[in-house]
């Protein structure tokens, strides 16, 4: 339910709403729009999975975290360290970004997938009717 229309029904200003929803809800980590990055003038996403050597970990995750390229960063397991989510303007600019890493960074292994398309985004429980459906298969 959008945060005017629970106003309106409960006479409660929706910045109250805003505030205790932001503070009492452990479910909601993080208020945020999913953005139409082409839109933005940013063509190129990509999914980077990377090993790198202990001694450079810590440096890296820094690097990565403080990265403007990077939107989602992981710490994953199965013999790699790091899924990192970017998005550039061009092919050209995550090849670089790269090639910087496996430069200043002692590189064990890594795996770029190039995002084509979104199938589905940030469904997850946002489907009420699929929720439904998964609800009545399950024995709770």
């Amino acid at each position: 339910m959008k945060l005017k229309k629970m106003s309106a029904q409960t006479g409660i200003p929706v910045t109250t709403i805003h505030d205790q929803l932001k503070k009492s809800n452990p479910l909601i980590q993080k208020h945020t729009v999913l953005l139409n990055f082409e839109e933005l003038g940013y063509f190129a996403r990509a999914y980077l999975v990377i090993s790198v050597e202990q001694e450079d970990r810590q440096r890296l995750a820094l690097f990565l975290e403080k990265s403007f390229e990077v939107n989602s960063l992981y710490k994953v397991n199965n013999g790699y360290d790091f899924l990192a989510e970017l998005v550039f303007k061009k092919i050209k600019d995550a090849e670089s970004f790269i090639a910087k890493l496996e430069k200043d960074f002692k590189l064990k292994a890594k795996e770029v997938h190039y995002i084509l398309e979104d199938v589905k985004r940030e469904e997850f429980l946002s489907n009420t009717e699929l929720l439904k459906a998964f609800e009545n298969q399950q024995d709770f």
